[in-house]
């Protein structure tokens, strides 16, 4: 890892998203109506992903004790991956870049089958820092994923979506091969990307349960997966934006993941919850020499795994949303009165391939006592406003319960819209009832 005042009585329409769904969806967001059944994980074998990790080992020691970025043993590293993956079925890809004068390498996997417009993707990166093997940091992530794969080989799985994996370079330079990758897609196929799962340490020694508090269907599902272990979770922050999900969350494509922790102190709270040590860093040989076999904590390696397992049997024969889908969000916001800040409902959009249509529609329903004073917009993912209704004087009536036809087309379809409502004159309230947007 690198460095609401009076309202009127509205009814409330029932939400049905389809997307990445094989989970219960936040409270915020009601249940998808229709989800094709998963076949059941498997589970991971520990003795398998160590056997990787071991290979990761080896390879350091034979090449200057590392696998860093234009080191031998980087590129050792993903011949060794690459072959596994190659006898197993998948077709793979090597995609070299130049980082600080060296070459690098982006490995991709894709498993056939699948809707090629609806692809969930599963990543770690496989270079470790120059001081060491990085055995937790990232072998323990990429040997993961990788026995992940060989397991949807081993099983001859045929989920509805299409099913890729990549292990990425110079992460620990500033995540440079996944910015590669994605800045180097096509915009349609960027939007076929249904969602991103990400995997960076995971066997840390001291370790703590942190989940990506990001696309939150992506977060229930691995929420669930630990809900049955009877452990409890934590939003992971110690390390956003420093994984490689963060350019494929900048592109708009919903991302989610795993973390043990890395250099920040345990708690006596989580030590309680978890085990371990407070007082103690969740991975004290964080980019050092230590960081080697002896750096891994194999219960929480193997339970990663098979969460890991878990999300891409799940998520990943979750229905792609056909065309003219429309997503729903239901939940009550308040809108105060000015001169407070605009609000914003979200609504994450996934599993609709390329861009938004020319057509696309904004259903909008807010209960408020003087429509005029509202000014409302609809946010693209990338920050895009686009008006749909200005303030206005004279516009008395009460209520928004209008639909908009908005020109998006610019836009990628996939990501986190919002509804944006400013209150800019005193005396009247309200609250968003419910919005819709339709592809």
């Amino acid at each position: 890892m690198s460095l609401s005042v009076s309202r009127r009585l509205a009814a409330v329409t029932a939400l049905a998203v389809t997307g990445l769904f094989a989970a219960t969806a936040p409270a915020a967001l009601a249940a998808p109506t229709a989800v094709t059944a998963a076949p059941t994980p498997p589970d991971i074998p520990l003795a398998n992903v160590k056997a990787h990790l071991s290979q990761l080992s080896t390879i350091a020691a034979n090449n200057g004790g590392n696998r860093a970025h234009g080191r031998t043993g980087y590129k050792a590293s993903v011949d060794y991956v690459k072959a596994k993956l190659d006898a197993a079925g998948f077709t793979t890809t090597v995609q070299t870049f130049t980082s600080s004068g060296a070459t690098g390498y982006n490995l991709i996997a894709d498993w056939p089958g699948g809707d090629p417009n609806s692809v969930l993707m599963s990543g770690s990166h496989l270079d470790s820092v120059t001081a060491g093997a990085g055995i937790n940091d990232n072998g323990s992530g990429s040997a993961a994923v990788l026995e992940t794969a060989l397991a949807v080989s081993r099983a001859g799985l045929q989920p509805t979506k299409h099913l890729r994996f990549g292990w990425w370079g110079a992460e620990e330079l500033g995540l440079v091969g996944s910015k590669y990758y994605v800045t180097n897609l096509p915009a349609a196929e960027k939007a076929k990307i249904s969602g991103y799962l990400n995997f960076d340490m995971i066997g840390s020694p001291n370790p703590g349960y942190f989940v990506y508090d990001d696309d939150p269907t992506i977060e229930q599902t691995f929420k669930n997966y630990y809900a049955g272990l009877g452990i409890a979770t934590e939003i992971e922050t110690e390390g956003d934006g420093r994984s490689d999900h963060a350019p494929f969350k900048s592109a708009g494509i919903p991302v989610g993941g795993l973390f043990s922790g890395a250099d920040y102190t345990k708690t006596a709270a989580q030590a309680q919850k978890w085990g371990g040590t407070s007082g103690q860093a969740f991975d004290r040989c964080y980019h050092s020499s230590c960081d080697s076999l002896a750096n891994i904590n194999d219960t929480a390696l193997d339970r990663n795994a098979d969460a890991i397992a878990y999300a891409v049997w799940n998520l990943g024969a979750a229905t792609p949303v056909p065309p003219g889908q429309s997503f729903e969000n239901t939940a009550d916001v308040n809108v105060p009165d000015s001169p407070a800040a605009a609000v914003t409902s979200p609504i994450t959009v996934s599993g609709v391939a390329g861009n938004a249509p020319a057509t696309t529609k904004v259903d909008v329903n807010i209960v408020h006592t003087y429509r005029g004073d509202l000014v409302v917009n609809l946010i693209a993912p990338d920050g895009t406003a686009y008006l749909l209704k200005n303030s206005s004087s004279s516009d008395s009536a009460d209520n928004v319960i209008a639909t908009y036809t908005v020109n998006a087309s610019s836009e990628v379809a996939n990501g986190v819209w919002k509804l944006q409502v400013k209150d800019v004159a005193a005396q009247d309230v309200g609250y968003i009832n419910s919005w819709k947007i339709t592809f």
